[in-house]
């Protein structure tokens, strides 16, 4: 079954790209991914009847970090996992996505999921794309940039604009180590939303604007009537 999902699901040919029973270090991996040479990630394979478990991963997650393999499927033909494993001190793996086949409900999730896996997609950069997008919405990351400078110089300038004070940089942090470290409930969260004076001050300066732009047309047609 994990013959035919990799060559006629994901499109990879037989023996010259599918390499099973790949020998890392006395041990063999089930599957190793291999197109021109790069090899892009390995697939260790349960039987059907097992769950899969902590020692699985614990394995599966040792045989990439043996052979230098960033990338693996764990599975038992139902369920899917695939881990970007981290060559960190010690060795971590961080689950990119993981379905189950026998819930038809997961079909549609499962194919967007799998399209990063296939050929086409792997050979043009699809695992730096998951990457990037699991990279893009992790919180650590995103902490740094409401932490940023110029994140919180924005904040400072949108309660100056709506509330009409002067927010302290000791304040700030606090209002900030509050939402990232304590648990809010989404719904006592209260929408942003532009107050009256802003609007009314945007409207001015649009005025300004037009009007110092038909004012430089007027001297602009004065200049040409000169010249004629």
């Amino acid at each position: 079954m994990i013959n035919f999902f990799l060559h006629d699901v994901l499109g990879y040919q037989p023996i010259e790209e599918i390499k099973t029973e790949y020998m890392i270090k006395g041990t063999y991996a089930d599957y190793v991914i291999q197109v021109n040479s790069i090899r892009y990630f390995l697939v260790e394979v349960k039987a059907l009847s097992f769950q899969l478990s902590d020692k699985h991963l614990r394995q599966t997650i040792n045989y990439g970090a043996n052979e230098g393999i960033e990338w693996a499927v764990l599975t038992n033909g139902k369920n899917f996992d695939f881990y970007r494993i981290l060559f960190n001190q010690p060795i971590e793996a961080r689950k990119m996505f993981s379905f189950d086949l026998s819930d038809t409900n997961q079909f549609k999730e499962a194919a967007q999921q799998l399209k990063y896996l296939h050929r086409d997609s792997v050979v043009k950069g699809g695992l730096k794309a998951i990457w990037n997008k699991c990279e893009a919405v992790d919180p650590l990351n995103v902490a740094g940039i409401i932490y940023s400078q110029k994140i919180k110089a924005e904040i400072v300038k949108l309660i100056k604009s709506k509330y009409g004070e002067k927010c302290s940089e000791e304040d700030l942090m606090k209002s900030l180590n509050k939402i990232v470290f304590d648990k809010i409930d989404p719904a006592s969260i209260k929408p942003y939303k532009t107050n009256k004076t802003e609007k009314k001050k945007r409207v001015k300066s649009k005025e300004v604007d037009t009007s110092s732009e038909t004012e430089t047309q007027i001297l602009e047609m004065k200049s040409d009537e000169s010249a004629e």
